[in-house]
């Protein structure tokens, strides 16, 4: 595989790289579980109105409105929210690669997420991404979602990177060949071994 530019900006999916995923359909099944609701009502309703609640154009109220609470519910509103927040878990030996490569790389750091701004503020707060993330390119910050091309040029335009010298991780497989296409070079996270080695392929030492 051979390099011909130094990287000089990384860029990070959050959920299933540095977190959990924030709500997917596992967890919806589990909450339909644990609240007893019909999953294929939820999951159909979810479908419908998803995309705008990750394109910042819903907020999780209004989401949770249509795809929850449309008719009476045996639980409160601010129950199942709570319970939809405490899904994520971090996935820490990510976070531990990622933090140590600005002290050994000298680069830029950026998040491509496609997340509601609700849940995207906690993750991000609460987890403490901040740290080691310079910018976050989110759904619902810039009203594009991945796969749209124009979520990864918004991010190579503020990092001010060219693509041949950014280098996206995301677990993901279509959302790296999206990128691909954009000429940036790309890793298909699938473990954390062979994610470590592709990156010293890249010359970012962790």
């Amino acid at each position: 595989m051979a390099k011909t530019k130094k990287i000089t900006a990384l860029f990070l999916d959050i959920g299933g790289v540095l977190l959990t995923n924030g709500w997917d359909r596992t967890m919806r099944r589990k909450a339909a579980e644990h609240f007893d609701l019909d999953y294929d009502d939820l999951d159909e309703r979810h479908h419908m109105v998803f995309d705008a609640y990750e394109e910042g154009k819903l907020s999780i109220d209004e989401y949770l409105n249509l795809v929850v609470f449309h008719c009476k519910r045996s639980f409160k509103f601010n129950n199942f929210k709570e319970f939809l927040f405490k899904q994520t878990q971090p996935l820490p030996d990510m976070i531990d690669i990622f933090k140590s490569i600005p002290d050994k790389n000298s680069l830029k750091i950026g998040a491509i997420s496609n997340e509601g701004r609700e849940l995207t503020i906690y993750r991000v707060s609460h987890f403490g991404l901040k740290e080691f993330v310079q910018f976050f390119i989110c759904s619902c910050f810039v009203h594009f979602r991945k796969p749209d091309k124009d979520i990864y040029r918004i991010a190579l335009d503020v990092a001010q990177t060219i693509p041949e010298q950014s280098l996206y991780v995301d677990d993901r497989k279509l959302h790296t060949e999206v990128a691909r296409s954009l000429g940036m070079n790309v890793i298909h996270h699938m473990d954390i071994a062979t994610t470590k080695r592709k990156l010293a392929e890249y010359g970012l030492n962790a």
